[in-house]
């Protein structure tokens, strides 16, 4: 075998394992990073970006059409293979060239196969030749292996291939109908494609729509999938699946209704991609979601870190925040704090400190790209309250704002911001409506940076934008 040793070495070529090596390199280590599939992982090829671009196209037609003189020059419908050969060009058509290019420019080695911890600080590579390469890392081993789909524990849904999130990114045509086991935020934004494309959706949330989000957000979202065609059954739960000779899935409920759909996507969570990585030759169990510290390194069961701490996890693995974004915010941290402990600089690991991830806790955004978009950062209301904060809501109807009545005729939306009454702090907040997603970076700023509201009154809106709704929060508060 031939033996190949690194300042650090990353499992898993996603974005986030890039990022590592990235923050690793630029510090003057060097870095290695071992890929099984596509460098640029889940986010590139089967996630945010495909995804995002089979939504874009008709968020464009709905924005038109929601303008009196831009809606008479719409004269048809989507074209729903130009949509799905843009999803391509945004997958780089499932080739990593690029990404690859990209590595080799950053000076980080890529090591195609599957990366397995064989020992401290090692890592053996097997290609897909069986050929198995050994990886010695002077400092550290990072986990950055992500995670894939969920499939629950129901009586003939693996027999039955059902798609998945991959599957629904990577679809080569429409169905005809589709059904959606869960109504999370996966199977609300393709609820929302597939029913723009031509689908016939049918959408089985047992839990709610966006279960998770503000109540007011769920409830708008799951209105406007009903508008669009959508049959969404709040509550129902699937008992068993069966796939036809033809192809045709049927799904059995509690109620002894049965649903029968052309394709069948079941988007329910995630699960770490944690099985055959070696985690059982360092005393951890193979398939299990990785604890962290504050600096994420990985601490087994008894709370101690694994070996003198060379290993680390960031990403979906280490189940704090199951976002690409967060997860590269993660990864800035870790290469960082690799770099300090390789130089003997001091750790700054103090809350919000640069070797941490502390927005993790409270702070973290993200934008459903349903009609409406949903945009959020930190706490709901109930969450908050769950965590023992004196809170205050105060909400705001977003079509009241001159610059939502410019945006979009008969615009529709709401503004919720969750104050900590303590601090005088906004600690949450959620906005529904069209385009809101670019409000976004100003509520997290505001929530990172626990700005007063006493000093976010003098942040003046520029007029007339729909950003004016912080003037209107903050005149509701009482400001």
């Amino acid at each position: 075998m031939e033996d190949t040793t690194y300042d650090v070495i990353v499992i898993g070529a996603g974005p986030v394992g890039e990022n590592v090596a990235d923050r690793v390199v630029q510090g003057g280590l060097s870095a290695a990073v071992v890929e099984r599939e596509l460098v640029g992982g889940e986010c590139s090829y089967w996630a945010c970006m495909p995804t995002k671009a089979l939504l874009r196209s008709a968020n464009a037609l709905r924005a038109a059409r929601q303008l009196s003189g831009a809606r008479e020059a719409v004269t048809g419908d989507l074209d729903a293979d130009a949509v799905l050969r843009r999803r391509d060009a945004f997958a780089s058509n499932w080739k990593d060239d690029g990404q690859v290019s990209w590595l080799d420019s950053a000076g980080i080695k890529l090591y195609r196969g599957q990366g397995r911890i064989s020992a401290d600080r090692v890592v053996e590579v097997t290609g897909e030749d069986g050929a198995t390469i050994s990886l010695t890392a002077r400092h550290a081993v990072v986990v950055a292996a992500g995670s894939s789909a969920l499939i629950p524990d129901v009586t003939g849904l693996r027999e039955a291939a059902p798609w998945t999130s991959r599957e629904a990114a990577a679809a080569s045509k429409v169905p005809g109908r589709l059904a959606i086991i869960g109504g999370g935020v996966v199977a609300s934004e393709v609820a929302t494609a597939f029913a723009s494309l031509g689908a016939v959706v049918t959408v089985l949330a047992r839990d709610g729509v966006l279960p998770l989000a503000e109540p007011f957000a769920g409830e708008r979202v799951a209105k406007s999938l009903q508008e669009a065609g959508v049959s969404v059954r709040i509550g129902a739960q699937a008992v068993s699946v069966t796939r036809n000779g033809d192809g045709t899935v049927h799904v059995a409920l509690t109620d002894g209704e049965q649903v029968e759909a052309d394709e069948l996507l079941v988007a329910t969570g995630r699960t770490p991609n944690t099985q055959d990585i070696g985690l059982d030759k360092i005393g951890l169990k193979p398939g299990a979601w990785l604890v962290v510290d504050d600096t994420l390194r990985v601490v087994g069961e008894d709370g101690a870190l694994v070996g003198d701490g060379w290993l680390y996890a960031a990403g979906d693995v280490n189940r704090r925040v199951l976002l690409t974004h967060q997860g590269k915010y993660q990864a800035r941290a870790v290469g960082d704090v690799i770099v300090a402990r390789a130089k003997g600089e001091a750790i700054d690991d103090g809350r919000w400190g640069r070797h941490v991830a502390t927005a993790d806790e409270r702070a973290v955004p993200q934008v459903v790209f349903t009609d409406p978009e949903v945009a959020s950062v930190g706490l709901t209301a109930a969450a908050a309250e769950a965590a023992g904060l004196r809170v205050r809501v105060v909400d705001y109807d977003l079509a009241a704002v001159a610059g939502a009545a410019l945006h979009a005729d008969g615009y529709q939306g709401h503004a919720r911001m969750v104050v900590d009454e303590v601090r005088q702090v906004i600690v949450g907040c959620t906005l529904v409506g069209p385009d809101v997603a670019e409000l976004l970076h100003a509520a997290t700023i505001a929530v990172v940076g626990e700005v007063p509201l006493d000093r976010l009154w003098h942040a003046v809106p520029a007029f007339p934008t729909v950003s004016e709704v912080w003037l209107r929060l903050l005149e509701a508060y009482g400001r």
